[in-house]
């Protein structure tokens, strides 16, 4: 009898070797219909971005670059995961370096920039496809909890440590302190630090009276540090953190970056790796949003 014939009869009793032959004969062609299906109507569309491997992944340095490290791999080996494609981290020594890298370099495939960055990096061909989502994120003026400083006219004559010069935390505290009367060029003594927890740690270990620093990293600093601190003002909020892609990515990666990021709410292994970022998750927004920083919020 012919095997093809065993498939074909269902009266025929299968049993001893014509049992085993057949079992063998069904393994077989289950193997080969997984094979042919698997890279087809099966497979996952999750090969675009591949044809660009590795990608670089751009974080502003706006914590150590280890803390960078183990804040952002998570999110980065799930993008990777679910793209099928190698990304790895990159940041840069400060602010001014970070910013060149972007524009001038075009570095990064995938950035996470300073919302008031996001307007030259777009000059240099990076589409904005996501944000954080959240309705905005403020400066924060801290000082130790035993200190007489009670709100920013106190700090005239005193030490304030803030971030680079050129970060948004810096810019925002700026204008509050001009809405308060206070110029911060000749009325208090401005000390820039490399990093948000160089910010915080100076006034906490008393080498500045108070720090000024971006509520987001103050929210995530050790549980130690803050209950050694309070907050005495907070700045207008800012919109938040843009995701974007540089000229390299293309429209399907692009695509389906966006989507994955959008979709992270919904997983059970996305959710896990937005409550480690302190992130909502992701929203789609308007470049506008950004530009609107720059003309309107941060003139002085």
């Amino acid at each position: 009898m012919h095997l093809s014939e065993l498939c074909l009869s269902p009266h025929i009793p299968y049993t001893g070797p014509m049992k085993f032959l057949l079992m063998k004969f069904l393994i077989l062609v289950s193997s080969i219909f997984l094979c042919l299906f698997s890279g087809s109507s099966f497979a996952k569309p999750n090969n675009t971005c591949a044809q660009t491997s590795p990608l670089t992944f751009g974080i502003l340095p706006f914590v150590s670059a280890e803390q960078l490290v183990v804040r952002f791999t998570p999110l980065v080996n799930y993008l990777s995961q679910h793209l099928n494609t190698q990304i790895r981290i990159e940041t840069a020594p400060n602010f001014n370096e970070f910013s060149r890298r972007t524009t001038q370099d075009k570095r990064y495939d995938i950035l996470f920039t300073a919302p008031h960055f996001f307007p030259l990096a777009r000059k240099s061909s990076y589409r904005l496809i996501a944000s954080v989502d959240s309705p905005g994120m403020r400066a924060v003026f801290v000082v130790p909890k035993k200190s007489h400083i009670q709100n920013v006219n106190d700090l005239k004559g005193k030490r304030l440590a803030t971030v680079d010069t050129k970060s948004l935390a810096t810019l925002l505290i700026k204008k509050h302190l001009k809405q308060h009367g206070i110029n911060p060029d000749t009325d208090l003594i401005i000390i820039p630090t490399p990093t948000h927890n160089a910010s915080l740690l100076s006034s906490y270990h008393g080498i500045t009276d108070a720090s000024a620093l971006m509520q987001p990293p103050y929210a995530a600093a050790s549980q130690q540090v803050r209950d050694s601190m309070r907050i005495i003002a907070k700045t207008e909020r800012a919109p938040h953190i843009p995701i974007s892609v540089g000229d390299k990515i293309s429209e399907a990666c692009a695509t389906q970056i966006t989507q994955l990021l959008l979709g992270m709410n919904s997983t059970v292994e996305g959710k896990q790796v937005l409550k480690h970022n302190r992130f909502n998750g992701f929203r789609l927004s308007r470049a506008e949003e950004y530009e609107k920083l720059n003309t309107q919020i941060l003139q002085q």
